[in-house]
């Protein structure tokens, strides 16, 4: 059955200032476009149609409309789309803020079932078949596809349709095998042919008939002649109580709504597979074939559905637990930092997604001293970020008056003795005496940028080690003389390494030149300064790396 040639499809047409007009699908592809092009099917005026606009395709399903050029873009229920299936009332606008709009009608409805109804009707029961009826199977058929579509858990709707396949078949047993992401089948429900549930292990359906219904994607009928050769289980029960006939439908999901319609596979991914047997040798007909492939589609279409809410649901889930460890990581990063009689601090830090692995802080050691530093855990995500919380809680320790370089190599230590947590971190640690004295530990973390008459440098350019990368990593105390109004601009790599959208780094030179200059500039100004540098030069390119930036101010104290 193609989708177009038994269904009546029409074009709801609502215009702002006129009645609203109704246009059938009379061909395929159903051209759209602006009123001047005698080639459109539908000409329609308005600034957001285009010469050629849409076309309206048929497809595995349905029917499916294209954006053909439309200068506005494509829009259904609200969103732009390149290509999608249309469903009966979906609204079809171009442009986001088009002023007419169209709505799709189809009569397709429930397709499978009208396909299969409408093949009953020509079909007729075979001489000395067990299948009955045709009527009741159809009173079966329908409170089946009912009970799918009914809110009921997800088990009990597989249950009861697991029965009414075994009652609408007669068949004496039932097995619903669901595939995984790579198509491994495994048994999910068993039934009798009294509702009661079966051993998994207590049906063996021949991997020759799974296989065929798979590569065939319809339902195949088989008897035990044909399968028993074949396959070991059945030979070796010759002579036993054993099944005579065979079916197996495949469930397979609608393929997906993105792909160009002439690349598009008539199936998309394999859901699992509904298999029956019978003691009796013709149990299963041509018309039960028919039946079993139409009670498989609406299957299909609630296990699709079900695996979507599930994965939904994971989403939702997932995005709740980062926002969580986000709103958390952001509370513990400083709020405004205090005032101190000797020095002022502003930082930033800005995630390139939810959660990072850069770190800064600045808290009084003593009376005379405050710590100032920047840390950036390797990697990303909630990994990094759970590193970094471990490294605020111990770099505190020393405010309880620990020697830093005893901290470094204690945190060094126990990061190199849990290796299988894949994390390092680079640091700049300092403390800032209120004399000007800066003390600081350099652990792999680009050199801060020091501001002094009007001329912006490295504070360092020698290397040294991370923390948690190598167990032997010696790590040293290195000191600088500050100056009253000497700043240092502390920051991540994701600012050198920035990258426009021709890959060019923004690098330290750029940043340099970009400081130079500004030792007066109020430290707010400062940093807005940084970071609208690396925003101007990215022009929009997503980055790869958490933006931080720390600038701290020495002052002399009174």
């Amino acid at each position: 059955m193609t989708p177009h040639s038994e269904h009546k499809v029409t074009l709801d047409i609502h215009f702002p200032n006129r009645p609203q007009q109704s246009v059938p699908l009379t061909g395929f592809p159903f051209l759209i476009g602006h009123a001047g092009e005698s080639s459109n099917h539908l000409q329609l005026d308005g600034q957001n149609i285009s010469r050629r606009c849409a076309a309206i395709v048929a497809a595995h399903g349905g029917h499916r409309i294209e954006d053909r050029g439309n200068h506005a873009g494509i829009y259904v229920n609200g969103k732009k789309i390149s290509n999608k299936i249309l469903h009966d009332g979906d609204t079809i606008s171009f442009g986001p803020d088009a002023e007419s709009s169209i709505t799709f009608r189809s009569s397709t409805g429930d397709s499978a079932v009208a396909d299969m109804l409408t093949r009953m009707g020509s079909i007729q029961p075979s001489a000395g078949s067990r299948s009955g009826g045709g009527l009741s199977k159809l009173n079966l058929l329908l409170e089946a596809t009912t009970l799918l579509h009914s809110a009921l858990p997800l088990d009990t709707v597989l249950n009861s349709m697991l029965d009414h396949a075994i009652a609408i078949t007669r068949a004496d047993r039932g097995l619903l095998l669901e595939a995984d992401s790579s198509g491994l089948l495994t048994p999910r429900l068993t039934r009798n042919s009294n509702g009661e549930p079966l051993s998994p292990d207590s049906i063996h359906p021949a991997q020759q008939l799974l296989e065929q219904a798979v590569q065939q994607k319809t339902a195949v009928v088989a008897g035990e002649p044909q399968l028993a050769a074949a396959d070991e289980k059945l030979a070796h029960k010759a002579g036993q109580e054993h099944p005579h006939s065979f079916i197996a439908t495949p469930l397979y999901s609608l393929p997906a709504e993105d792909a160009p319609d002439a690349e598009t596979p008539q199936h998309g991914e394999l859901l699992g597979i509904i298999y029956l047997d019978s003691k009796h040798p013709d149990a299963f007909s041509e018309l039960v074939r028919h039946i079993i492939e139409a009670l498989g589609v609406e299957a299909a279409n609630i296990l699709d559905n079900a695996r979507h809410m599930e994965r939904e649901r994971e989403r939702r889930l997932l995005e709740h637990e980062m926002g969580l460890a986000r709103a958390i990581q952001q509370a513990l990063l400083p709020r405004g930092f205090r005032d101190y009689p000797h020095l002022s601090v502003t930082g930033h830090n800005h995630p390139c997604i939810d959660v990072g692995g850069d770190y800064f802080d600045a808290f009084p050691i003593s009376e005379d001293q405050t710590a100032v530093l920047i840390a950036d855990v390797s990697g990303h995500g909630l990994g990094a970020a759970l590193l970094t919380t471990m490294l605020q809680g111990a770099l505190s320790g020393m405010t309880l008056g620990e020697d830093p370089l005893r901290v470094f190599h204690q945190i060094n230590q126990f990061l190199c003795e849990h290796s299988e947590v894949h994390h390092y971190a680079t640091m700049f640690f300092s403390l800032l005496s209120c004399d000007g004295t800066l003390n600081y530990i350099k652990a792999a973390h680009p050199s801060p940028i020091l501001l002094r008459g009007g001329k912006a440098t490295e504070l360092y350019t020698d290397g040294s080690f991370p923390v948690g990368l190598l167990p032997d990593a010696d790590f040293s105390i290195e000191t600088i003389q500050l100056e009253p109004g000497d700043t240092l601009v502390m920051f991540s790599d994701g600012v050198t390494e920035a990258e426009d959208t021709e890959e060019n780094q923004f690098g330290v030179p750029r940043l340099c030149e970009l400081l130079a200059g500004n030792d007066n500039t109020p430290i707010e100004e400062l940093k807005k300064l940084v970071l609208d540098g690396v925003d101007t030069f990215c022009r929009g390119a997503a980055q790869l790396d958490d933006i931080t930036v720390l600038v701290a101010r020495y002052r002399a104290s009174a």
